[in-house]
């Protein structure tokens, strides 16, 4: 007898559900029931529409009701919202939302992937105007594109620095809009650290967003909007963009087990608690293989693996669930940033001991027109040395980075086994010693205790308290800008300057990127020295972890000019 598959939801985790029971079973019964008007779409693009990128938002559908039924033998059911779970009778309320009719449908596995809903705080006044908007499927990028046009929309408020608020900020921008982007957190980008989240906050700065950060939203009224601290910035159309809660009322409803994060609780094969009914995707609750505790991951492509393990259970066909490690990656203008595993705040949280490495290598071989500065930070577990994070930005291919060391995490790697990771490499790709390597191995030595090195953001500490500086770059480097208390002795020169360097105080050494200030380091070390210590990042690292402060505030600068290249 022919299975019987209901899916609630579409895109990433119902529509996979469904292809993957049909791959498995051609005589199974698969119906896909779509609140919406659409039932498989790239909602990772829908930001695209507002620049014109994605030029029509119906090239954002993917699949039509009809394509399913051709191509896959689907009944894929649109603007159907599945109401009620009947557990004991195996069966779900459906209301067709165009006629208004109530009807039932028998299961014999039932998927939820109904996904998450952005959050609309109750708390502040005027949240369900008209021009206030929340982003989840292709209808909802329609009307606010429509609304941005229909009212000749100048200024845009998005409330939250997410990867949507970023996304969205920028092809606003791209669509020539006065664009102010609202983080209630002192950064932009949550799953980066604080000292790389500077980057991509000086890279939207200089492409003309307001980033106005640690001030949540108050109050949206039609032409502005007002902030905690009383600061009104011009909005005609507000766009939310500050989280998503997974939609389980019909989970509740049902009495299926919710887990500690909101989510529903799933096992290792995405079953509920309802041995009959699974569910994948946004509104579940999912296991961090790093942190080792619950969590909850709203991406695509774990729903889509998930979609897969779950619809294989159904078969009996084994699954292995290693956990989620949160890989991402996003474009702002110029830039690209991407990030895996846990970040510093995460490993706190978490109790779990850690150091990192910050290097600032080239994408490529410096010779090639379009090489260009690759900031990459490896956070890594002390004493073992296994691979718990890293993030990399930078204009080049930051994700082929990331994606060797989300498959280090899977294979739970530590720092001496990616130094002898081969990678490809020729000139136009990359460099002889990958970014990855060079940060495995400056991580060895610091294992190790080679040398000392301190992070950009103590530098600024470190120029308040008059400490010594040493700047180990050549003389018309130093001269173009330079830290404004440090004393250039270039790396060329400091084995005759050695008497300028004093042993009774600690020292600290920078070049551009930190490659020759460590050679200095190790210099100065062979020589007696006790007391040095290499700045991760060195002046190129400092310059991006400054600017956007000290353009968006009135303190005072560290440094005489910023370099950047």
């Amino acid at each position: 007898m022919s299975k019987r598959v209901l899916i609630v939801g579409g895109v990433a985790g119902g529509a996979g559900t469904a292809a993957r029971v049909r791959r498995l079973d051609e005589d199974a019964e698969v119906i896909m029931f779509e609140r919406g008007s659409h039932v498989s779409f790239s909602n990772c693009s829908l930001p695209y529409h507002l620049s014109g990128i994605v030029r029509d938002c119906d090239d954002l559908v993917l699949m039509c009701p009809s394509k399913f039924a051709e191509q896959y033998n689907i009944d894929a059911r649109v603007n159907s919202e599945v109401t009620r779970i009947n557990r004991e009778e195996k069966t779900i309320e459906v209301k067709n939302l165009e006629t208004g009719e109530t009807y039932t449908e028998a299961y014999d596995k039932l998927m939820l992937s109904p996904g998450a809903n952005p959050i609309r705080p109750g708390s502040i006044k005027g949240v369900n105007n008209d021009n206030v908007f929340t982003i989840r499927n292709v209808d909802d990028i329609d009307k606010l594109n429509q609304y941005v046009k229909k009212n000749k929309v100048e200024n845009v408020a998005v409330i939250g620095a997410g990867y949507i608020g970023v996304e969205i900020a920028e092809n606003f921008i791209h669509s020539d809009k006065n664009v102010a982007l609202v983080e209630a957190m002192d950064q932009v980008l949550n799953p980066f650290d604080y000292d790389m989240a500077q980057i991509i906050q000086k890279e939207l700065h200089d492409n003309g967003v307001n980033v106005v950060l640690s001030d949540p939203l108050s109050e949206v009224n039609d032409d502005h909007v007002v902030l905690k601290s009383g600061k009104k910035i011009d909005a005609e159309a507000v766009v939310l963009a500050i989280g998503v809660s997974p939609e389980t009322k019909l989970a509740e409803d049902a009495g299926l087990k919710i887990g500690e994060t909101g989510g529903i609780e799933v096992n290792h094969n995405y079953v509920t608690s309802d041995p009959d009914i699974y569910a994948v995707g946004d509104v579940i609750e999912v296991y961090s293989k790093i942190a080792r505790s619950k969590t909850r991951l709203p991406l695509a492509g774990p729903a889509q693996r998930q979609a897969r393990a779950a619809a294989n259970h159904m078969y009996n066909i084994p699954n292995k669930n290693n956990g989620v490690i949160g890989t991402s990656v996003i474009r702002a203008f110029n830039y690209n940033a991407a990030a895996t595993g846990l970040n510093e705040k995460q490993l706190q949280d978490a109790g779990i001991s850690y150091d990192f490495v910050y290097v600032i290598p080239t994408d490529k071989v410096g010779l090639m027109p379009d090489a260009n500065p690759l900031h990459f930070k490896l956070i890594y577990e002390v004493p073992t040395g296994k691979i718990l994070g890293a993030q990399a930005i930078g204009k080049g291919n930051v994700d082929k980075r990331i994606d060797v060391m989300a498959t280090a995490i899977l294979m739970d790697a530590t720092v001496e086994d990616l130094t002898e990771s081969e990678l490809a490499y020729a000139p136009l790709f990359s460099t002889p010693r990958n970014a990855v390597n060079q940060a495995s191995l400056v991580a060895t030595n610091l294992i190790n205790n080679r040398y000392n090195q301190i992070p950009v953001t103590k530098v600024r500490e470190l120029v308040e308290n008059d400490a010594f500086i040493v700047d180990v770059r050549e003389k018309d480097e130093y001269e173009a800008g330079h830290l404004v208390n440090s004393v250039n002795i270039p790396l060329s020169e400091l084995r005759e300057r050695t008497d300028e360097i004093p042993k009774d105080q600690p020292v600290y050494m920078h070049c551009r990127s930190g490659q020759r200030s460590y050679n200095a380091v190790l210099a100065l070390q062979g020589r007696g020295y006790d007391n040095v210590t290499n700045i991760a990042g060195s002046f190129l690292g400092i310059s991006f972890y400054e600017y956007f402060q000290d353009q968006t505030t009135d303190r005072e600068k560290i440094v005489t000019e910023y370099n950047f290249e």
